[in-house]
């Protein structure tokens, strides 16, 4: 009994994070968008096999359309197979598009994917609404980032004493 009940607990399928973009922007909003796929590409993304590190979203014509997204072709796939980089659009409402559409025209701002997830059955990326960050502000984030990890090492303990 056990063992069946093991078997029908399905495993999370991963999400995927563009962990560059934290670093290179500052996000000061965030949006959740839906994404129109192929079966196959959602076959490949289930698998963890997908990419955000060089995409971007746009808008054109009232639409917001995902780039540079790359997502392996589904090793099972005939023909009928997906174009790794083709372009995607993104599905979220008017208003939404009109508040993305008023900030991008602003100087500086740019639409980076932050992560890419299944909910519902569904797949959704998270949009950040980001501005690009100086070389200065990067050093500080590294600065902070290694005083958290020293604080964390003293905090445990493990930090290493030479005997």
């Amino acid at each position: 009994m056990v063992k069946k009940a093991e078997k029908n607990k399905k495993s999370a399928p991963p999400s995927i994070e563009n962990r560059k973009a934290r670093h290179e922007f500052h996000i000061d909003e965030t949006f959740e968008a839906g994404i129109a796929l192929r079966g196959t590409e959602v076959k490949s993304i289930r698998a963890g096999k997908a990419s955000l590190n060089e995409a971007f979203a746009y808008l054109n014509q009232g639409e917001v359309w995902l780039k540079n997204m790359y997502i392996k072709p589904y090793e099972f796939g005939s023909y009928n197979n997906h174009d790794e980089r083709r372009d995607r659009k993104l599905l979220l409402k008017k208003k939404e598009i009109r508040d993305i559409d008023k900030h991008i025209n602003q100087k500086g701002f740019t639409l980076v994917p932050l992560k890419l997830y299944f909910k519902g059955g569904y797949a959704k990326i998270m949009l950040g609404l980001a501005r690009g960050k100086k070389q200065y502000d990067k050093r500080e984030d590294i600065k902070e980032k290694n005083v958290r990890r020293e604080l964390d090492r003293k905090v445990k303990g493990t930090y290493s004493v030479n005997l």
